[in-house]
């Protein structure tokens, strides 16, 4: 009876120590593809606060809670299921739609850095409407714009973990979807609500006090023009970087060859730091090709109709 008891027991513990390995396992897996993700992640962390501008300060977390609801409903109910079926019966197309969000990333990429020299933003700021609709709107537009993005994360984040179970990729992917809507509109709120913690500081009592808030106030526009910045060029690098290990896996190997054989010269070239600037050669790299390959899209989309219809 005893000896029954300890082989269940230690049954009980394998199965405890399996489990606890699987979660590591998918842990892993979660942050390699959350990784993957960071262009993505960062430019709807810059594009979001766009859609509380002008709102009352007691309705901006009200939205930005009715946005992220939307934005895990979208990853979650939407494209997750596609997702997974995809890669359990189409897994061949994964690596063409994979580059057709590279590219998308990449058009991005460019077109923000288009809409700085030519004097304009990134992405127009919505529409507004006046009326007690405006609000519902405002969300409206914000979670159209987020399934985009979403799509991208999720896909990008699905190639990471194409070789694990079809078990197993529906938790990674759910743990993906989870957490970074809760990092992106929880670095959201903080964003938009900075202001207002500001405020309440520059009007108390102490100088420090009134001298932080000052400074909130006066650097959280800068911290918005910095996201925007990392945004893009993260966009560009990884946009150019799918695109790069898309075409090596289709066949055209030369493009991703001449990349890697340049990041390992840098990386037995100098000794101490090699592992750093290779990184860094290889970002460049991936950075250039994005934004290439951006300009060209950007030029077949924008600016040539324009110069069709001036002539």
């Amino acid at each position: 009876m005893a000896a029954g008891l300890f082989a269940l027991l230690d049954d009980i513990a394998a199965l405890a120590k399996l489990a606890a390995a699987s979660i590591d396992d998918v842990g892993a897996a979660a942050g390699r593809a959350s990784v993957k993700a960071a262009g993505v992640v960062v430019d709807d962390t810059a594009v979001t606060p766009q859609y509380v501008r002008g709102i009352a300060a007691e309705r901006e977390l009200p939205m930005i809670k009715q946005i992220a609801v939307g934005s895990l409903r979208n990853k979650l109910v939407f494209i997750l299921p596609a997702a997974l079926l995809l890669s359990e019966f189409l897994p061949w197309l994964l690596t063409p739609i994979l580059m057709m969000g590279g590219g998308f990333l990449a058009y991005e990429g460019a077109h923000k850095i288009w809409g700085r020299i030519a004097g304009h933003g990134g992405h127009d700021a919505p529409v507004t409407e006046l009326g007690p609709d405006h609000e519902k709107t405002m969300v409206s537009g914000a979670i159209r714009t987020d399934l985009i993005l979403s799509a991208e994360i999720m896909v990008i984040a699905l190639d990471e973990v194409t070789n694990e179970s079809f078990l197993s990729r529906a938790i990674i992917l759910a743990v993906v979807a989870i957490g970074i809507t809760v990092l992106v509109y929880g670095v959201v709120a903080l964003i938009v609500k900075m202001d207002d913690a500001g405020l309440s500081l520059a009007q108390r009592s102490s100088a420090l006090a009134q001298k932080t808030g000052r400074g909130l106030v006066a650097g959280m526009p800068k911290v918005l023009a910095v996201i925007a910045v990392v945004g893009t060029a993260a966009m560009l690098w990884v946009g150019g970087h799918i695109l790069l290990v898309g075409v090596d896996d289709l066949g055209w190997h030369a493009p991703y060859e001449a990349v890697h054989h340049l990041e390992g010269k840098v990386h037995h070239a100098v000794d101490g730091v090699g592992g750093v600037l290779a990184w860094l050669t290889n970002t460049t790299a991936s950075a250039l090709v994005g934004l290439l390959v951006g300009a060209v899209v950007l030029a077949v989309v924008q600016v040539l109709p324009r110069t069709k219809k001036a002539h």
